[in-house]
């Protein structure tokens, strides 16, 4: 049983990121992954993590291929995983058209090419190669002014057909969202076919929250789901529609809820309710993946985080 810890890009307490960070150490979990969006800079608290734990792995969980050039991806890499002591796991998506467009001001433009080609050269900097330059041909490439970190790990988020072959062909993880679980059980057994030589670690999971209140669990949860496909842009609606739930997914965006007719959304997307029942629901994605990542719901207050991660945990640590 391998589980890890996720937090959304909407959750901004740091101190509370910190702590749930450190107890998921206490009680075994493997990776704590630490999303970026438009609020907190996620590398400078992944430097504060790195000196607040020891063992467990931390993941940018992911970093846009579109808000950093190559080279600062792969120094920020190199950088985080000395500071962490070998513990740092570079995750890199194509984001979403919202969030390029909105907030770095970009133009979103071939995300599944944008995401191949940084990829490609991040992998290429951390291995110790210069730089192939493009726009400034004549310049003199540099090396990457440290020690390469060859065996740094890259995931990439990948949910469309196109990422998700780049993440078959050049990832050592794949990390999706807002797949259905039999889904990215079918596709993860197709890449590791793909790759037999060199097998992709597949990390996935539900949005969690442990309440002996199951409503109030059931509410947290739903609220989290609906942001992502009411508010989020167009991409994260598009997908789980893609996956025969375009009916329940009109639901959530015409109610900014989820009612009883959409229930299937949160039964293939979250994990709510009672710890044991929470622990049952779990089981299944241990089933179908490397490594199943307990997403915290932003905002949630923390003697609820707290008792998620406790009842979540690696069976062997939760007692």
């Amino acid at each position: 049983m391998r589980r890890g810890i996720a937090v959304t890009p909407m959750e901004i307490r740091a101190d509370v990121i910190v702590c749930a960070a450190t107890l998921a150490e206490e009680l075994g979990y493997e990776v704590f992954s630490v999303a970026e969006g438009w609020g907190l800079d996620s590398t400078i608290l992944l430097a504060e993590l790195a000196a607040a734990t020891r063992r467990i792995t931390l993941a940018a969980g992911v970093l846009s291929v579109w808000s950093r050039s190559p080279a600062t991806i792969a120094m920020t890499a190199a950088t985080l995983h000395r500071l962490a002591g070998g513990r740092f796991v570079l995750g890199l998506g194509a984001s979403t058209r919202q969030l390029v467009e909105g907030w770095h001001d970009l133009g979103y433009d071939r995300p599944a090419a944008r995401l191949r080609v940084v990829t490609s050269r991040v992998r290429a900097l951390l291995d110790g190669e210069r730089p192939a330059l493009s726009a400034v041909p004549a310049a003199r490439a540099l090396r990457l002014g440290q020690p390469a970190v060859p065996e740094l790990p890259i995931w990439l988020a990948a949910t469309g057909e196109q990422t998700i072959r780049v993440a078959a062909e050049l990832s050592d993880g794949w990390y999706p969202i807002y797949l259905r679980r039999d889904q990215v059980r079918e596709l993860g057994a197709g890449m590791s076919k793909h790759r037999a030589t060199h097998p992709i670690t597949l990390v996935a999971g539900p949005f969690t929250v442990v309440d002996p209140d199951v409503p109030a669990a059931r509410a947290a949860a739903a609220a989290c789901i609906t942001a992502y496909l009411a508010a989020m842009g167009d991409i994260y609606p598009r997908v789980v529609a893609a996956q025969g739930l375009a009916a329940e997914v009109d639901l959530v965006r015409s109610t900014n809820t989820i009612p009883d007719e959409a229930q299937i959304l949160l039964d293939e997307f979250a994990a709510y309710g009672t710890a044991a029942t929470v622990q049952e629901q779990l089981e299944r994605w241990d089933a179908a993946v490397d490594v199943t990542m307990i997403g915290l719901p932003p905002g949630l207050p923390w003697p609820q985080i707290e008792a998620t991660i406790r009842a979540a945990a690696p069976r062997a640590s939760a007692g």
